[in-house]
């Protein structure tokens, strides 16, 4: 079941109907980045740098080398610096497009179901804005465990397997059912859940196809979502059911 919809997933990121939608958050991502780039660059060089070319005049000549090591050093820093940006920055920008990968899978893969109801505007910024934080505060912890011998990767996929799995999750589940009943049917299916989480931390351990890991993800979880639903008849959907959150 996950594997399927892993495997749905991938073929969706490059199917015609979603192809627009795979190109606005690729190029909005490397746009930013790019931005970050030259700003974290600008930050080295106006706050870093004079400190440090204050000590060049008392460096002896035989330890030249050293201007060398520093300035390497500073490269592989400001790299690093970015690399940990991707994640935040990918989420938040795929964020504000994850509905329109949803409604397209819905309308193509599940023509004879419900359709699903798409966050208001409001809701969905503050949705991006709020992964935004939980794939900060997973990749701080992930960072902090990777100086621990033997845990370091264990940690990664672990600490974003459950919190990718649940967000993504929630969010497939909240297209069809209250914020309540989400996540009362993820803790039902917790581990499912989690395991298809190890799936998409595993996608986002690869560079560069890294940065279309929440339109991944997204199509992941609402393939998930339908084959719990279908599988479970305790939390089956009414037909014609809209979430609570948009009722009335």
């Amino acid at each position: 079941m996950i594997f399927d919809a892993a495997r749905l997933s991938l073929a969706n990121l490059l199917a015609p109907e979603t192809r627009s939608v795979f190109w606005k958050v690729l190029g909005l991502t490397v746009l930013v980045l790019i931005g970050l780039w030259f700003a974290l660059r600008g930050v080295f060089i106006g706050y870093v740098w004079p400190y440090f070319a204050e000590l060049l005049p008392t460096v002896p000549d035989w330890a030249g080398w050293l201007t060398f090591v520093f300035a390497l050093l500073a490269c592989i820093g400001l790299a690093l610096g970015l690399a940990l940006l991707i994640a935040p920055v990918t989420a938040l920008i795929a964020g504000l497009f994850l509905d329109d990968v949803a409604e397209v899978i819905e309308k193509r893969d599940y023509a004879s179901d419900p359709a699903g109801a798409a966050m208001p505007i409001g809701q969905a910024m503050l949705g991006s804005i709020q992964f935004l934080g939980v794939v900060i505060v997973g990749n701080i912890v992930a960072l902090l465990l990777l100086f621990i011998p033997g845990v370091n990767l264990i940690a990664f996929f672990m600490v974003n397997g459950y919190l990718l799995g649940r967000e993504f999750f929630e969010f497939a589940a909240t297209r069809f059912r209250s914020p309540q009943e989400a996540r009362q049917f993820r803790e039902k299916h917790r581990a499912t859940v989690f395991m298809a989480g190890l799936l998409i931390a595993g996608f986002l351990a690869i560079p560069i196809l890294n940065l279309l890991t929440p339109l991944f993800a997204a199509g992941l979880m609402v393939h998930l979502h339908k084959a719990l639903t279908r599988r479970d008849p305790s939390f089956a959907l009414v037909q014609g059911l809209r979430p609570n959150h948009l009722r009335g």
